[in-house]
């Protein structure tokens, strides 16, 4: 992916100035499975890494999604600046591990840019005013592999109306210090069915849908974090019964330049071939430079 070397390139050229590492300890969340800094499966409005409004951070992240039937993979880096902007980066890829979608794989691209508009959830201790950021995320599919026996090679040809679409999000940020606790809600525009692995839109619906996503975590210990996360999707395909997701996660923070992420994640039903809730195991890497 020759935009990822661009924005590691750009990591480099940044390292000539200050990274001062400013933040504290897992205040620039991990990496979501799109690549934006919050939590696995929700975007939240904190700017990733550890840079501070006179410096920047960055990362590279890898995560692996396992259920029943399938295997979503996901690796990107990020880029944030001045605990302002970010940018991040990722490419996913899905597989079928049970007949008749076996050989099923699909790869997408995703582009994301925050921007941080108000508030600050660590320094705002005393403000009404959660930190508040809004975001875009570009995705384009590369199309789907495995089908050729039944002529399928674009997502379109599974009934989506679009092979890329845009999302769109404003994610609200709470942090209680004295409590150790953080609350995130999310406010997403999209037409992507399955995160977009699907397509955008379908014969159940083409338009943008609003889709509310809610995070919650406890401090445990400095360096470890438990939470829950809740994520709407919509459902515009008739083959695809798309359900709500939903995980429960723990991340380990052993310095400020790694991080690591388990949780137990439920994606719900993916499609009427394999016509299970799929549930099972979320890890994630992520390395800060």
């Amino acid at each position: 992916m020759k935009a990822a070397w661009i924005l590691l390139a750009l990591c480099g050229a940044l390292s000539v100035q200050a990274q001062d590492m400013g933040k504290l300890t897992a205040t620039g969340g991990v990496s979501q499975v799109e690549g934006a800094g919050g939590g696995g499966l929700v975007p939240w409005a904190l700017i990733t890494g550890y840079g501070t409004r006179d410096s920047w951070g960055a990362n590279a992240h890898a995560t692996l999604v396992r259920t029943q039937d399938y295997a979503l993979d996901s690796a990107g880096v990020a880029l944030g600046l001045a605990d302002r902007v970010e940018i991040s980066l990722a490419r996913q890829e899905f597989r079928g591990s049970r007949a008749p979608l076996d050989q099923l794989r699909i790869r997408q691209d995703i582009a994301g840019v925050k921007l941080r508009v108000a508030g600050d959830a660590v320094y705002g201790q005393d403000e009404a005013l959660p930190q508040i950021a809004v975001g875009v995320m570009v995705k384009r599919n590369r199309g789907v592999d495995g089908l050729g026996a039944l002529g399928v090679g674009k997502v379109t040809q599974l009934g989506a109306r679009s092979e890329n679409g845009v999302d769109y999000y404003v994610a609200a940020t709470r942090i209680d210090l004295a409590r150790s606790l953080l609350w995130n809600a999310t406010l997403r525009a999209t037409k992507a069915n399955q995160l977009g692995l699907l397509g955008f839109g379908g014969d159940q619906g083409g338009g943008y849908r609003a889709q509310l996503e809610l995070s919650g975590a406890y401090l445990v210990h400095r360096r470890l974090v438990a939470g829950a996360e809740y994520r709407m999707k919509p459902a515009n395909l008739g083959v695809d019964p798309e359900q709500d997701a939903w995980d429960v996660f723990v991340a380990w923070f052993p310095s400020k330049r790694w991080s690591l992420t388990a949780a137990y994640v439920s994606l719900g039903q993916i499609t009427v071939f394999n016509p299970t809730r799929q549930r099972g195991l979320y890890l994630s890497a992520q390395a800060g430079f």
